[in-house]
C-alpha cells in the first residue's frame, strides 16, 4: 500500500517515490504483445532472423511494450496516494526510447515525482518521471514523463 497522501504530495515533489522489483521481459511476453497489437516486426518475433540480422544479435521488445510496463510497475512502487479513490492515466508529456530491451532481459522502474497541479474538487494532476532501467545496461530503456489524474476518496485531506 502507498505511503503517499494527497495532502503530502507537495512535500515530495523532486523526490524519488520508489523503485520496482525486477521483471523479466521474455520472448513469450514479446510474442503476446505482438499478437495483441498486430506489430509482428521480425526484430521482435523472429528469433532466428533476429539472431542473424539484427544489430542487437537477437530479438528485442517493442518500444511500446517497454512503455506499457510503466503503469503496472508504477502501481507496484505505490505512486497512487492511499487516500485517493482512483488514479487515472491522464497522458504522457514526453517519452524517449534510449536503449533496446533484449528478449530475456530484466527491467525495473524508478519513479520521481516531478510536480503536482491542484484541480477543482480536490483532484490533482500528478507528473512523474519514469525511468525503465535494463539490468546490465548503462542506458535506461526509456524515460517517460507521465501524468495521472488523482481523484480523492470521500473524506480525504486535500492539498
Amino acid at each position: 500500500m502507498s505511503k503517499l497522501t494527497l495532502a503530502g504530495l507537495s512535500d515530495r515533489v523532486g523526490q524519488e517515490l520508489g523503485v520496482s522489483e525486477w521483471v523479466t521481459i521474455d520472448q513469450p511476453r514479446i510474442d503476446t504483445f505482438a499478437s495483441c497489437t498486430g506489430d509482428r516486426q521480425w526484430i521482435h518475433v523472429d528469433v532466428e532472423r533476429a539472431k542473424r540480422e539484427s544489430p542487437f544479435r537477437g530479438p528485442v521488445a517493442h518500444g511500446y511494450l517497454a512503455l506499457a510496463m510503466v503503469a503496472p510497475l508504477s502501481m507496484e512502487v505505490g505512486v497512487i496516494p492511499k487516500d485517493a479513490a482512483a488514479g487515472l492515466n491522464y497522458g504522457i508529456d514526453k517519452v524517449r526510447f534510449l536503449a533496446p530491451v533484449p528478449a530475456g532481459a530484466r527491467v525495473r522502474l524508478r519513479v520521481v515525482l516531478s510536480g503536482i497541479e491542484p484541480r477543482e474538487g480536490g483532484q490533482v494532476i500528478m507528473k512523474t518521471q519514469n525511468t525503465l532501467e535494463v539490468e546490465g545496461s548503462e542506458k535506461p530503456a526509456l524515460i517517460a514523463e507521465t501524468l495521472a489524474l488523482l481523484i480523492p476518496a470521500s473524506g480525504a485531506n486535500r492539498p
